[in-house]
């Protein structure tokens, strides 16, 4: 077989349009190709270091990332939201430290992992007191590698602030384009 039908075989077998590992340098790209940092946070996080918090009483398996809501959100709205769906654990609504306002996101341990495998993957529209919200999975300690958004990772930014990140849910990879160009003209 030739390398580049090959390489276009790997290609094809390990490409997912998800993060699998945590990679800043990937995540801070379209398809997941890149091999030169493009903007200043990607270096950040390439260069920063990250423990995942110890002695946390939730479970990442069964606990939900929730984002987008509205900033009037308290955790007792969150557990009364999420409890349509099934048995809450706990939930936890994320605050700015300096301003003390809420920063829109949080997290919500259901009692079964059943209940939240099902409300991430298969209800992708909910609307909480007049908010789309974003759920996907918790990563921050299931995935090798995470860098949090605060140290230049994550999978998500706002347009404006140049910081687009990919290979999470909200925003796939793109499959990369393998393009035939005649073995004399490689490497």
């Amino acid at each position: 077989m030739s390398k580049s039908k090959h390489r276009d075989r790997e290609m094809k077998e390990i490409w997912s349009p998800y993060a699998k590992e945590y990679d800043p340098l990937k995540a801070g790209s379209i398809d997941g190709t890149d091999t030169e940092p493009h903007d200043r946070a990607v270096t950040r996080a390439i260069n920063s270091h990250y423990e995942p918090p110890h002695g946390l009483k939730s479970k990442p398996e069964r606990t939900l990332f929730v984002s987008r809501f509205g900033p009037s959100v308290d955790k007792h709205d969150l557990k009364d939201f999420f409890s349509k769906f099934g048995e809450v654990v706990s939930t936890q609504v994320i605050y700015d430290v300096v301003t003390g306002h809420s920063m829109c996101y949080g997290f919500v341990e259901m009692r079964s992992e059943d209940d939240a495998w099902r409300i991430a993957r298969r209800m992708p529209d909910l609307n909480l007191m007049g908010h789309k919200i974003f759920v996907d999975f918790e990563v921050g300690r299931t995935m090798k590698g995470w860098k949090p958004r605060r140290l230049g990772g994550g999978f998500g930014g706002k347009k404006e602030s140049g910081q687009l990140r990919f290979g999470g849910k909200d925003r796939p990879f793109k499959k990369p384009f393998l393009l035939n160009v005649p073995h004399h003209m490689r490497d």
